[in-house]
């Protein structure tokens, strides 16, 4: 399969674009920053996905995620939203694919987070929806998934803070956060796997949403 994935220098896009690599597919990776895996099938796009202009031609892509985005920025919904449609419309709307996965967060849900970020997500997951009805008839799966607590870079202000984290674990009902490769084992299933599946936001956070609504980060100084 000839896999695209948005924001693979680091975090969920790279695990994912490792898994891949791993099972053999042929992986095209967009990121602001320069490439992080040196593979033969792994081809490295530096570009701007909030700029449609600036994205580079690749034909034939089969299998799209849609993962690049930023949080607490000024600019969430132009990177998050405005990137995923942009992404999308460039390589998604074509005869060759056959699943997108997008990364919406569990934010999308609760409305808890930073309002920006927050109306990104909700958007993504809106969006999505209107994509997996347009591409029905071509038996394409279109699927997003909410994610909560995930060990990434962009988390460690939280569980590197012993007290934090003590809070976190409080509000979090299994007691526990994902792994990147756990977040990587959803996206094979849904884009390799399944093929009945459309239009669903898939949330994944370990029951804090469902089961326990609090959300905590680190206070500004």
């Amino acid at each position: 399969m000839k896999v695209l994935i948005s924001g693979t220098s680091r975090g969920i896009g790279l695990t994912v674009a490792k898994r891949f690599l791993q099972l053999g597919h042929e992986v095209y990776g967009l990121d602001l920053l320069p490439q992080s895996i040196f593979d033969d099938r792994y081809h490295h796009f530096i570009c701007d996905v909030s700029d449609k202009e600036d994205l580079p031609e690749i034909d034939g892509v089969e299998i799209l995620f849609v993962n690049a985005g930023k949080q607490n920025s000024e600019d969430d919904i132009t990177n998050n939203l405005k990137g995923a449609i942009n992404t999308v419309e460039k390589y998604g709307l074509t005869d060759s694919i056959k699943s997108i996965l997008f990364n919406a967060s569990a934010s999308a849900r609760s409305g808890f987070e930073f309002p920006e970020y927050v109306a990104s997500k909700a958007g993504i997951v809106g969006y999505m929806k209107h994509i997996a009805s347009l591409l029905a008839e071509s038996q394409v799966t279109v699927n997003s998934i909410s994610l909560g607590g995930v060990y990434t870079e962009s988390n460690e202000s939280i569980y590197n803070d012993s007290d934090l984290w003590e809070e976190v674990m409080d509000a979090t009902p299994m007691k526990k956060w994902m792994s990147e490769d756990e977040v990587a084992d959803w996206a094979i299933f849904l884009t390799l796997t399944n093929k009945s599946m459309s239009g669903q936001d898939l949330l994944i956070d370990n029951g804090e949403y469902n089961l326990n609504n609090t959300f905590v980060w680190p206070k500004k100084n």
